[in-house]
């Protein structure tokens, strides 16, 4: 149980006695107001600004159980603690300057992970990669700004040729490291929202068995009856670190039956919220009416694969096709044959792609941050005559940027940053 602030080391005191040195452990028992013993455990403290929050923190560390906790964290509140809102440790780091925004985001980010490869980068972000990466990005416009404002304050000097050749060439370094900046950003962004990927198709043609076969366990239901799958049924699986979220959904066919009714449109309602949609038949025909109809449904800005499934009947060959008209994969979901395929053809509708070992994690609002700062830097690029126009699409590009380390927050975006982590972080 983590305790912060101006009492911290009081309330401390009254629960587990003398506080060992800072940063040191220290056996105790932990008791009630009346003297009994609630549990006995470890006790840290860690003196401000040396801490998580920056302010005084004090650790008991006893043996767990929700009986035992409920009692410790009851005595905490008698003493003066109140309960902690969710994110409050982070957002207290942040407030103390111990962590900036980028930073904070990222403890959230590690604790999510899905994967080995999304911890890593989530480690990364908070280790500062993110963030001294956009730093080096603001100290570049705050020397650019400097040249170009001291052009729009001391307009009787001549301005030297070689000097609009050295602001050219500074935006265009800024506009690359951006670029850069901001390909490595998506990536890290998939390794954290992953792809949502919905199988649709009829009934009986594969669908739960190639879920079962990208999972590779049993999720799904299979058998020989018609309409088996009646709501979703999800899996994730890993692919090269990017969480891929499965989705298997009713069969499409008209019918009578009410429930498979409902299921089938809750199968519509989920290819529209999906990234992806994987359209499934077993024969390699061109589709006919109604699955031209299914398909024709499908948003036009869900990436679409049609998979030809049983080829391990049908004898056609495993593999992937690329068309003008869309991308056909042939594969079994019995045999295995042609899974390979579809898992590249997975990463490319997410937007993977090979990297190094240096990727860090990034959101969304990081995203279109950087995006607004590209923005801005390539209109300067367009304006280099005019400084005063020059001049302000630097200082709105580094206003960008600072909403990725937190510099420029306002706190409404606070709060709904740390309202999603978890209580005790």
């Amino acid at each position: 149980m983590r305790v912060s602030g101006t009492r911290a080391r009081a309330i401390a005191e009254e629960i587990a006695g003398t506080l060992p040195p800072p940063r040191h452990a220290a056996l105790a028992d932990f008791r009630a107001d009346g003297g009994a013993i609630i549990d006995q455990g470890l006790v840290l403290f860690f003196a401000a600004p040396a801490s998580y929050t920056g302010e005084d923190v004090v650790e008991l560390q006893g043996h767990g159980g929700p009986v035992v906790m409920q009692q410790l964290l009851r005595r905490c509140v008698e003493l003066g603690a109140r309960v902690a809102e969710p994110g409050e440790f982070t957002r207290r780091a942040f407030l103390n300057e111990r962590l900036d925004l980028a930073q904070a985001e990222s403890v959230a980010d590690l604790i999510d992970a899905s994967s080995v490869e999304a911890a890593r980068s989530a480690a990364r972000s908070l280790a500062g990669e993110l963030s001294r990466r956009v730093e080096r990005l603001v100290a570049a416009l705050t020397d650019l700004r400097a040249h170009v404002e001291a052009c729009i304050d001391f307009p009787e000097e001549e301005i030297d040729p070689g000097d609009r050749r050295e602001h050219a060439r500074k935006l265009a370094a800024i506009r690359d490291s951006l670029d850069a900046l901001l390909a490595e950003a998506r990536q890290g962004a998939v390794l954290r929202e992953g792809l949502t990927v919905v199988l649709v198709g009829r009934p009986n043609v594969g669908k739960s068995s190639l879920l079962n076969r990208l999972a590779g366990d049993d999720v799904a239901i299979v058998t020989p009856i018609a309409g088996t799958t009646r709501d979703y049924v999800r899996a994730t699986v890993s692919l090269q670190g990017v969480p891929i979220h499965l989705i298997d959904t009713a069969g499409l066919r008209a019918s009578g039956d009410e429930i498979e009714r409902i299921g089938i449109e809750r199968t519509w309602r989920a290819v529209a919220e999906a990234g992806a949609a994987l359209f499934i038949t077993e024969s390699d025909r061109t589709p006919d009416m109604e699955e031209s109809a299914h398909l024709a449904r499908i948003p036009a800005d869900t990436a679409v694969a049609r998979v030809v499934n049983k080829i391990d009947l049908s004898g056609s060959p495993a593999g992937r096709e690329d068309a003008a008209s869309g991308t056909v994969l042939r594969v079994s979901a019995k045999t295995g044959a042609g899974i390979e395929a579809l898992r590249g053809w997975l990463l490319d509708a997410a937007g993977w792609k090979p990297h190094g070992e240096g990727l860090f994690m990034a959101r969304e609002r990081h995203l279109i941050a950087l995006e607004a700062a590209r923005g801005h830097v390539t209109t300067a690029q367009g304006v280099s005559q005019a400084f005063e126009l020059m001049a302000e699409e630097l200082r709105l590009a580094q206003r960008a940027l600072g909403r990725v380390t937190g510099e420029l927050s306002a706190d409404d975006l606070l709060g709904e940053i740390f309202s999603r982590f978890c209580i005790g972080k």
